[in-house]
């Protein structure tokens, strides 16, 4: 999420007319906008890994993978803000003409950080439940090597489950992928991580 530095309350439209002109990305949430934090080596090596390998996996299909460049709005409580990697596999809805805030995300990916774990698992996390399009929300850890798993089920409660260790893979149901976790975390560089969860 975000280093918070929070505003004057401000209107929706009002913060989208400031973060179109912004070289900085914020979120807004509650009628305050939010400084976001930058983000390391790692989070930036971890995002692009699963951009390209989603990517390359969805090229001949109808998805497409955003990565956090795009805005997204929930408009259940009214947040905007920037996820690491959305995929969208239907038209895309968008809020307005500028075709910068994507409304609609199957499936949802956060690397998390020191500064954004809590959020990102909390309050976060029930806000992008209320998107009724989102079907799956994957929390990728920097380290250790592990990505945890929320799957939306027909009753509508979510289903969790886990892949940890860098030999380990994890089937995307939403959209029909898997991803291995040595390709998620290639190039990244270990810090204190115990040698089973480095093997392949």
């Amino acid at each position: 999420m975000t280093t918070a530095h929070p505003s004057t309350k401000l209107t929706e439209e009002k913060y989208l007319a400031i973060e179109r002109q912004a070289e900085e990305k914020s979120e807004y949430l509650g009628g305050e906008m939010f400084a976001m934090a930058g983000a390391n080596r790692e989070h930036n090596l971890i995002v692009t890994n699963l951009v390209i390998n989603l990517g390359l996996q969805l090229k001949n299909g109808p998805c497409r993978v955003y990565s956090n460049d795009m805005r997204l709005k929930v408009r259940k409580g009214g947040l905007y803000t920037y996820p690491d990697v959305m995929v969208v596999c239907e038209e895309e809805h968008f809020l307005d003409g500028h075709r910068d805030t994507l409304l609609n995300p199957l499936l949802i990916i956060e690397v998390l950080s020191e500064s954004t774990e809590v959020y990102d698992r909390g309050k976060k996390f029930g806000l992008y439940r209320a998107l009724e399009t989102l079907v799956e929300y994957l929390l990728v850890t920097q380290t250790p090597p592990r990505i945890e798993q929320y799957v939306r089920q027909e009753d509508g409660r979510w289903l969790f489950s886990e892949a940890e260790g860098i030999g380990s893979d994890i089937i995307l149901p939403s959209i029909g992928v898997t991803l291995g976790l040595s390709d998620v975390y290639d190039k990244v560089e270990w810090k204190s991580v115990p040698d089973e969860l480095k093997t392949y």
